[in-house]
Parts: structure tokens; C-alpha cells; sequence
């Protein structure tokens, strides 16, 4: 079968979130596809069914776990194949589109709710303006980009948490916002872009900024860039991605 390397949310080879993508005939086996994961060790591998008619069946999984939405495998899965695309997952019905050097993905709003999280031992010395949840992740906004360059959290603290993941957040200079994504608790220290993220940093700072489309900015050390568009219960994620591997897998 098909396997391709995908380097998403970059318009260059060696940046952005690298993702693995495979292609199958038909519906695979968990333990096999966490298997090849974990042999592949990138932050997710997308296993995405192509050989039937109407939405193509797609699935994501870390080298420990199988995650219910990543947004940058998924951004890899439509370059691949291009077009439009309309997938089943565990998070529902998506809707994707390759066009013009970027792929459009349409996935579910997921706004913070306020919380009384304690993450002062996680972000030793940060100053926390706000502290909330989304489906999955803990949340948390700083007072400004600097801070959220130069954090180093306890990932020890982190993984012992109720999902062992942390999407910290600030208003930008130079893009509205900027982020960095920390997911000690499903075996990925910092995750280098995350779409999925994005459905949450997307309702956040509209509300804050008044304005819906948006241009965030994931501050690790390969980073990336996400443009957003907040549209009701729905965000509209877009990013460019480059094919760096293709192969065939024969296990």
C-alpha cells in the first residue's frame, strides 16, 4: 500500500507539523495501524480508507494512542489526494479541500470553557491570564507572545494532568495571535503545529478580536502558520503542506 511524509501548515520541506499518511483498500486493524504509528513515531499517522464510494472513512494515530481529530494529518491526507474530500471520523463528518497551494479543512468549533485549573507547577514563574478547557486540552492565555516563546513547562506535571495536554495562547505582533500546543499525556512533548488546536484558539480569540478570520502563528522550533475563518458551531482551517516521502508499505 501507499504511504506518503507530508510536511503540513509550511509551504517548505523540513518545517511545519510532518504527518504520515496511509493509504488502504479497506478498513485496517487498530493494533496493526497503531503498530505502524509507532514505527513510523511522527506526531500522527493518517490511515484513510480510498477504495469505496461516498465519505472515505480516516483515522489518526499518535505512536501511543489513536487521537479523535488531528487537523494537520489531515491537511496531509487532502494534499495527497486532492480535490474535495469529505471524511467520516471520530469526531464526525469532515470536509476538506486542496486548492490553489492550500488545503481547506471545515472542522467543529470548540470553545474554551472557564475553569478553575490550577497550572501555576506547570508554568513555573508565567503569569496565567486565563485558564479554560475544550474537548481535550487544557487552555491558557499569557500576557503577551514573548512569554509564550520562551515558556518551558513541566512536562512531567503535565502528563499526570486530566489529559496529560496544554494549548498556551497570546495575542501576536505580527500575526493575531500566537501558540504552542504541549501533549505530554499522548506521548508528544510539543506537537509543532496543531490544527485541532486551532478549533479552539479560533472561537477564543474571535471573541477577543471582534473579527473572524484570523492568522495564527505555532511558535515551536520548526512553527507554522494557520489561517482561521470562525463561521457559527464550524472553523475553517487553512494551511499549505509539501509531499517529502512516498513509498510503499509492505507490511
Amino acid at each position: 500500500m501507499r504511504f506518503f511524509i507530508v510536511d503540513a501548515f509550511t509551504d517548505r520541506p523540513f518545517a511545519g507539523n510532518s504527518a504520515g499518511v496511509v493509504l488502504l483498500d479497506e478498513p485496517a486493524d487498530a493494533v496493526w495501524m497503531q503498530a505502524v504509528a509507532a514505527e513510523m513515531k511522527h506526531a500522527e499517522t493518517a490511515f484513510v480508507v480510498t477504495s469505496q464510494d461516498g465519505p472515505k472513512p480516516l483515522r489518526w494515530f499518535t505512536p501511543e494512542v489513536e487521537v479523535a481529530l488531528c487537523g494537520h494529518a489531515t491537511v496531509a491526507v487532502t494534499h495527497v489526494l486532492g480535490g474535495e474530500q469529505t471524511y467520516t471520523t471520530k469526531s464526525g463528518e469532515l470536509r476538506a479541500k486542496a486548492a490553489d497551494g492550500w488545503v481547506e479543512l471545515d472542522f467543529p468549533s470548540d470553545p474554551p470553557r472557564d475553569t478553575d485549573d490550577d497550572l501555576s507547577e506547570i508554568l513555573p514563574g508565567a503569569e496565567i491570564e486565563y485558564t479554560g478547557r475544550g474537548v481535550e486540552n487544557l487552555f491558557a492565555v499569557l500576557p503577551d507572545a514573548k512569554t509564550v516563546r520562551a515558556l518551558e513547562p513541566d512536562l512531567a506535571k503535565l502528563k499526570g494532568t486530566w489529559n496529560g495536554r496544554l494549548l498556551v495562547t497570546a495575542k501576536g505582533d505580527d500575526v493575531d495571535y500566537v501558540s504552542r500546543f504541549f501533549a505530554p499525556g499522548v506521548g508528544i512533548d510539543e506537537d509543532p503545529v496543531t490544527g485541532s488546536a486551532h478549533c479552539i484558539l479560533s472561537p477564543y480569540w474571535s471573541g477577543q478580536l471582534g473579527k473572524d478570520e484570523l492568522t495564527g502563528e505555532q511558535a515551536s522550533e520548526r512553527g507554522g502558520i494557520v489561517r482561521t475563518r470562525q463561521d457559527g458551531d464550524r472553523v475553517h482551517l487553512a494551511g499549505q503542506a509539501v509531499t517529502v516521502v512516498s513509498g510503499e508499505l509492505y507490511v
